[in-house]
């Protein structure tokens, strides 16, 4: 039996399923690890925006409401992914709420009442924390050479700074 074989091997016997991917184990458990609080920050920002938008008031409600909206289903999709990522390559994620709060490293907001700009500010920042977890990750992926997660990365990258120059410009004009 090679060196692959028993790797399979005891992923299996551990619960997970078997991958077809031929990252080192050492690979596997560093991807994992980098892309568990990812997706905790995703599923965070997720609730802030949704939050914001049904906490949204002011005289562009209507505008903002959408944009916060938009916003929540781009950050949502990306969920899946992520965890599937994980999975593929035969490492685990998150499994509740829970496991989400340990991970994540975007602060929730809990105000009774947040003005639109503190907002539309907050949730930039918070962007902009996200594009630097996902550089982060990048370099991880690039590390072990798994162009697949790094590619799916690259995309959230791009979306993720269209979120944050659109949040900046409305913003800016507060």
């Amino acid at each position: 039996m090679g060196r692959k074989d028993t790797i399979r091997l005891e992923v299996h016997e551990k619960g997970s399923s078997e991958t077809t991917s031929d990252l080192s184990r050492g690979g596997v458990a560093e991807i994992s690890d980098a892309l568990r609080p990812l997706l905790a920050d995703v599923f965070a920002l997720y609730v802030k925006a949704k939050n914001f938008h049904w906490h949204m008031s002011g005289r562009h409600f209507r505008d903002y409401h959408l944009l916060l909206d938009e916003h929540a289903e781009q950050i949502f999709a990306m969920t899946d992914d992520i965890a599937e990522r994980a999975r593929k390559i035969g490492g685990t994620t998150l499994r509740s709420i829970g496991d989400i709060s340990r991970h994540q490293r975007l602060k929730d907001n809990n105000e009774e009442s947040v003005s639109p700009k503190e907002m539309l500010t907050e949730l930039r920042a918070d962007n902009q924390q996200l594009t630097r977890s996902l550089r982060a990750t990048h370099e991880v992926c690039e590390k072990h050479n798994d162009v697949a997660t790094a590619s799916l990365i690259e995309n959230w990258i791009d979306e993720t700074e269209r979120r944050t120059w659109f949040l900046s410009e409305v913003v800016s004009d507060l």
